[in-house]
């Protein structure tokens, strides 16, 4: 792809999710104002809508790539995307949920800029207000009247239990030495935790277009091998993010010794900078200089371009899939935007 093709599927991927966000933002609004009134506080505040103390903000409530995924999955098997909406606002719905759980179990203190919802409200609240979240997602798929409700509920609900085992996954790993873990095991992981959700959407979005089986799963295997490269590119920007861009400190995911998909090939490379690595995930790694000479020794074993060409492997991978399911190109554009908008982006 040349830099001008990539660049016109970026306008194009940015200007499908601000129309996203224009269609599914007022109906994620409408679902959340019917929380009861301290759990809807909390949750007008992580979605950007309202500061602290209750007053209006401007912030978006994020991307809309998952909803983007479902709306345009459905557009390409020749389905209503209208009609797809509440399946939409509830994989958005569902992705809140993990937010705002992985900021507590992660510690995290900022996101989108400003302090997390736990950082405000306290960790019960927080975890609280994601379970609403995920109870509102299931109730807005309950009572939809489309004929592929039911399954699409079904589906998400086994979405949310793989991402649970990968959330579970992800912090037994966290407790394993720093050379006691595999790349088999942080690819596993990183599928049932990003990727499930992205090949969700993208099933749900071909179940309201009522496509046969073949498309569905296919659909899904697009996606979740799109939400692997999104996690792998997201770990690069873990390490090597512009706080500027991200809200989040440089090498966050290194001072918190996450074993990132970058981290891990690097610890498993056999190189004399897997040792130093091991040894900095070792000790404390509070200082920026600890933090600095990490992020090298990633570098220098070799993890920053095996994610690179990790992540575009997937990418082909993710494209191989969708071609099974929508092949006529033109169908599959959108989704073909939305997979490169996501693997190029750099926060």
């Amino acid at each position: 792809m040349t830099s001008t093709d990539a660049a016109t599927e970026g306008r194009e991927a940015a200007a499908l999710l601000e129309r996203t966000r224009g269609l599914v933002d007022p109906h994620l609004r409408a679902a959340v104002e019917t929380l009861p009134g301290a759990i809807r506080r909390v949750a007008l505040y992580h979605f950007g809508w309202q500061d602290a103390d209750g007053s209006p903000a401007s912030g978006q409530a994020g991307k809309a790539i998952r909803p983007a995924l479902v709306l345009a999955a459905a557009r390409a098997l020749g389905g209503d995307p209208d009609a797809a909406l509440r399946a939409a606002v509830a994989v958005e719905l569902v992705h809140n949920f993990t937010l705002l759980h992985d900021d507590v179990i992660d510690e995290d203190a900022t996101r989108r800029h400003r302090p997390t919802a736990w950082a405000v409200f306290g960790v019960p609240d927080a975890i609280i207000t994601g379970d609403a979240l995920l109870a509102l997602a299931h109730r807005l798929l309950a009572e939809d009247p489309h004929p592929a409700s039911a399954r699409a509920s079904a589906r998400l609900a086994d979405c949310v239990i793989e991402l649970c085992a990968g959330q579970q996954a992800d912090c037994a790993l966290e407790e394993r030495d720093p050379l006691g873990v595999t790349l088999d095991e942080c690819l596993t992981m990183a599928t049932a935790k990003t990727g499930a959700l992205l090949g969700c959407a993208c099933a749900l979005g071909a179940l309201y277009a009522e496509a046969d089986r073949p498309a569905v799963e296919a659909m899904d295997g697009f996606g979740r091998e799109a939400g692997l490269a999104f996690q792998l590119i997201d770990d690069l920007i873990g390490v090597w993010g512009d706080t500027t861009r991200t809200g989040k400190p440089v090498g966050a995911d290194l001072a918190a010794h996450k074993k990132s998909l970058p981290v891990v090939a690097a610890l498993t490379s056999g190189t004399p900078a897997a040792g130093e690595l091991a040894a900095l995930y070792r000790g404390s790694m509070s200082t920026p200089a600890e933090v600095a000479s990490a992020a090298a020794a990633v570098d220098r074993a070799g993890g920053r371009d095996w994610a690179q060409a990790c992540a575009a492997d997937r990418m082909a991978r993710a494209v191989h899939h969708l071609s099974g399911a929508v092949p006529d190109p033109a169908g599959a554009q959108e989704l073909l935007a939305l997979a490169e908008f996501v693997t190029r982006r750099t926060h």
